[in-house]
C-alpha cells in the first residue's frame, strides 16, 4: 500500500522577509562641483539670510569703458560707475513621514528608521531638480516669484519657463541678444522667442562646431562673462547639456577625433579618455557635462518648437556667478509633537532657499544674465 508524501499546508510555509531595505536610486547632484561660496563658483551660495529676511539684494558692478584722457581736461569727463542691485527671493521646503504605532507592529521591516535617509534624498533630489528648473527660468527684475509664500512655496527666481509668457520670453531674448545663440547660427536669431526655435531644423544637432561659436560668441557679451577658471592664459567655461545632446557631441567627429588624437596612452591615460570611460568631455576650453535631468525636466515648450515640430532644447554654456543659491535655514530635522498619547511618530525636514540665475539690469534698461550664455540646438529624442 503506498504511503501518502505530506505536503506542507501554506500557512506553514516558511516565508523569509529580509530586513535590509533597498532605496530607490535618487542621482547625486552633478552640479556638485561647481557650486560654492567662493566668487569662482558657478553656483554662487549666499549665505547672508540666515540671519533673517526675505530677500536679498546682490551688487554688481560693471567694467569702466570709458576712452582714456591724455591731455585733454579730466574734470567733468569722468566716468560713472554702472551698478545694479539683483534682488533674489527665499521660501520654505518641508515634508514627514508619520507612522502609527499600529502599523509599526504589523511591519516586518524597520519603516520609521527609513524615513530619516528618505527624507534627506528627497531634499537631495529637491533641490537638483529645482536648480535645473532655475536655468530653464526666465529672469524677472526685482520681481517675486508668483508662487512665493503659498502652500507649495517657490523657490525658484522668475517665471518658470512653461509658466511663462510670449511677451516675457521675447523680452529675455531680446535683452539677451548678444547671449544666445540658435541653431548654431547667428541669423536664425529673432526676438520672437517662439520664430527663433522654429528657425531650428533637424541639421542643427549639438556639434563641436556650435559650441565654438557659442565660445566665441560668450567672450564678445557685454557685460563680459567671467570664465569659469583661468590657466597658463587659457579661458574655460562649462556647458550643462541634457542627454541627447551630450550623445551628439559624443558621437561628433570632430571631438572623437580630438580624444582619439590628443590624449596620452601612457599611465591612465585609458581610465581618463571619454571615449572609454563615463564623464565630461572636455575640448578647445570647454568642461561639457551632461545633467540627465535637463532632459527628464525639459519644459513642454521644447519639445515642439523647432522647424516642423521637432524637439530643441538649450545648452547652458556658464562663467563665473551664473546662478545665486540663497539659504535662509539649511535642512534640519523635525519632529512630530501632537503624537496622540505617543501612538503616532512623525519625523520630517525643513529648509528655506531660493534659486535665481544672476541677471543685470543695464543702463538701456535690458534685463541680462550675468554668467551664462545660451546655445539652442536640436535635440531628439532616442527612437
Amino acid at each position: 500500500m503506498a504511503v501518502a508524501g505530506t505536503t506542507i499546508q501554506a500557512n506553514n510555509k516558511l516565508i523569509v522577509f529580509r530586513k535590509e531595505m533597498t532605496r530607490e536610486y535618487i542621482r547625486q547632484n552633478l552640479f556638485s562641483p561647481y557650486i560654492g561660496s567662493e566668487a569662482t563658483a558657478i553656483i554662487r551660495v549666499i549665505n547672508d539670510l540666515k540671519k533673517g529676511g526675505e530677500q536679498i539684494n546682490i551688487p554688481l558692478i560693471a567694467r569702466l569703458k570709458n576712452q582714456p584722457v591724455a591731455t585733454g581736461t579730466l574734470v567733468g569727463n569722468e566716468e560713472s560707475i554702472d551698478n545694479y542691485g539683483d534682488r533674489a527671493w527665499i521660501d520654505w521646503a518641508r515634508n514627514a513621514v508619520k507612522i502609527a504605532a499600529s502599523e509599526e507592529q504589523k511591519s516586518s521591516i524597520d519603516l520609521f528608521g527609513e524615513a530619516r535617509p528618505l527624507l534627506e534624498d528627497w531634499g537631495k533630489e529637491l533641490q537638483r531638480d529645482e536648480i535645473v528648473d532655475a536655468l530653464y527660468a526666465i529672469p524677472l527684475a526685482s520681481t517675486a516669484p508668483a508662487g512665493l509664500g503659498s502652500s507649495g512655496g517657490q523657490r525658484v527666481n522668475g517665471a518658470l519657463f512653461d509658466g511663462a509668457t510670449a511677451a516675457q520670453r521675447n523680452t529675455w531674448m531680446s535683452d539677451n541678444a548678444d547671449r544666445v545663440l540658435v541653431g548654431g547660427s547667428v541669423g536664425s536669431y529673432s526676438a520672437t522667442f517662439a520664430t527663433a526655435m522654429a528657425n531650428i531644423t533637424t541639421s542643427n544637432g549639438a556639434s563641436a562646431a556650435g559650441l565654438l561659436k557659442a565660445k566665441r560668441l560668450a567672450k564678445l557679451a557685454n557685460p563680459r562673462i567671467r570664465p569659469y577658471k583661468l590657466k597658463n592664459g587659457r579661458e574655460y567655461f562649462v556647458c550643462f547639456v541634457n542627454s541627447y545632446q551630450f550623445r551628439d557631441l559624443q558621437a561628433d567627429t570632430t571631438i572623437i577625433n580630438a580624444n582619439t588624437y590628443a590624449r596620452p596612452r601612457e599611465g591612465d591615460g585609458l581610465e581618463k579618455n571619454p571615449l572609454f570611460q563615463d564623464g565630461d568631455l572636455l575640448y578647445s576650453g570647454l568642461i561639457i557635462r551632461e545633467i540627465p535631468e535637463l532632459t527628464v525636466r525639459l519644459p513642454t515648450f521644447y519639445t515642439t518648437a523647432g522647424t516642423g515640430g521637432i524637439q530643441v532644447a538649450p545648452m547652458f554654456l556658464c562663467g563665473q556667478s551664473a546662478m545665486a543659491w540663497c539659504w535662509g535655514r539649511m535642512p534640519m530635522p523635525t519632529f512630530l509633537k501632537e503624537d496622540d498619547y505617543q501612538f503616532f511618530r512623525g519625523v520630517g525636514v525643513q529648509m528655506a532657499y531660493g534659486l535665481k540665475k544672476i541677471a543685470k539690469l543695464s543702463l538701456d534698461q535690458k534685463y541680462k544674465e550675468w554668467g551664462i550664455f545660451t546655445l539652442f540646438t536640436y535635440a531628439p529624442s532616442d527612437t
